[in-house]
């Protein structure tokens, strides 16, 4: 229901700047572009199911070999204290809580080709738990939110781009993007618990939170012993290494379960293919209106509307040039991704703006796209309390990171 409501009014909204444009400033370009931009998103979205093909299949195929070798299920027995308490609508011990963790942990590494088939096999596997199969359940909101968040440890995609838009120190951006997206984790946690009346101060959610806390500073402390070429080896070795073994674990779980592994492997890309199938019309759906409130100037109006009042409040808006990417961040990684470019060209990748987009997109995820791949995979309409605790989460992100930014580069 939120989703056809944000639907509705970016093309709304989009139609009426574009009369004023054409209409009030004579601008006969607004249209073209406007209608241009539908059938580019639709190719974009299309593009991006086809490349999801290859990658579900072969992440799914490696999670049915994990799941039939009983390593997902040893996953789940282990996180279960914590889960069955942030996660108190899915039975104990059961498998979803091994494909969560999974999930998670890809985020966390920065492996968003391993991530998302990883999320859409736990959706799949709490939408069998869900007895009213388009409203979305409790757990798999908590589990939308632990994504949007966008935990990261590893931004190494970014380093990389601050290298190529010749960055003095591509890394210096790694610590502040590592306390903003923590920051944002934290909140989006408290609020969903907040929502659904999940007691954080029980003795368990307490512990592993103050403990990730500590681990987080732990890795902190770290890096910042290293300079910034061992930096970039380590972070960037230790998650294709990390990768690697998850699989090889898997196939070797697979071995001493005695099961056919190259068979199950099939089972599950045979998965994939479907789910990557299911998405393509709910990513049209959302790239196409995000395309069009882009193409209307509306973006460009409201980062002009901020920056005003944030002067008339007298406040510095030195980071105003940067919210584009923000503001983009939830709706289109590639939008984000694209703003964050643009900034470090227009700036230079050293200057405030150019590192604050940086730690913007490290910050979060994109809420929209995860929203609508993952709840139309399994067809969920009734995204319930979904919207509002991943964009408030957003919203402390970008706090975060606005906040770090000056304290590091202002």
């Amino acid at each position: 229901m939120v989703l056809n409501y944000i639907w509705i009014a970016f093309f709304l909204i989009a139609f009426v700047i574009g009369l004023f444009r054409l209409v009030v400033l004579g601008d006969t370009e607004v249209f073209p572009a406007m209608m241009n931009s539908t059938f580019d998103t639709s190719k974009t979205a299309f593009e991006i199911s086809l490349g999801l093909t290859g990658v579900l299949s072969l992440w799914l195929g490696i999670m049915k070999i994990g799941e039939k070798g009983g390593v997902v299920n040893a996953i789940a027995r282990v996180l279960s204290p914590i889960f069955v308490r942030l996660f108190p609508d899915i039975p104990k011990g059961h498998p979803v809580t091994g494909s969560i963790f999974m999930n998670i942990a890809a985020n966390m590494l920065g492996l968003d080709n391993a991530a998302t088939p990883l999320g859409l096999k736990a959706m799949k596997e709490m939408q069998e738990l869900n007895t009213k199969k388009e409203t979305a359940t409790n757990p798999m909101i908590m589990f939308l939110v632990l994504n949007t968040s966008g935990l990261t440890l590893i931004p190494v995609s970014i380093m990389t781009y601050r290298a190529q838009m010749g960055a003095a120190a591509p890394t210096d951006i790694f610590i502040p993007i590592l306390l903003a997206t923590f920051v944002a984790t934290i909140a989006g946690i408290i609020i969903t618990s907040i929502y659904q009346k999940i007691n954080l101060l029980n003795p368990v959610i307490f512990a592993t939170l103050g403990g990730a806390c500590l681990v987080v500073g732990g890795m902190i402390w770290g890096f910042r012993q290293m300079d910034p070429e061992t930096m970039n080896i380590v972070s960037n070795t230790a998650a294709t290494v990390l990768l690697m073994t998850i699989i090889v674990s898997f196939i070797i779980a697979g071995m001493r379960k005695k099961i056919n592994v190259y068979d199950t492997f099939i089972e599950g890309a045979k998965e994939g293919f479907q789910t990557a199938v299911r998405i393509i019309p709910y990513l049209i759906a959302i790239l196409v209106a995000i395309g069009v409130f882009r193409a209307s100037g509306a973006m460009d109006a409201l980062i002009g509307g901020i920056k005003w009042c944030i002067a008339v409040c007298g406040i510095d808006t030195a980071f105003v040039d940067a919210l584009p990417t923000a503001i983009m961040k939830p709706l289109s990684g590639s939008g984000a991704r694209g703003m964050m470019v643009d900034a470090m060209q227009t700036f230079g990748a050293d200057s405030f703006v150019g590192r604050l987009s940086c730690i913007f997109q490290g910050s979060t995820d994109t809420t929209f796209y995860i929203l609508a791949v993952y709840f139309g995979s399994v067809g969920i309409r009734n995204t319930r309390h979904a919207v509002a605790c991943g964009l408030l989460a957003d919203l402390a992100g970008v706090i975060a990171a606005i906040s770090i930014a000056y304290l590091f580069f202002g």
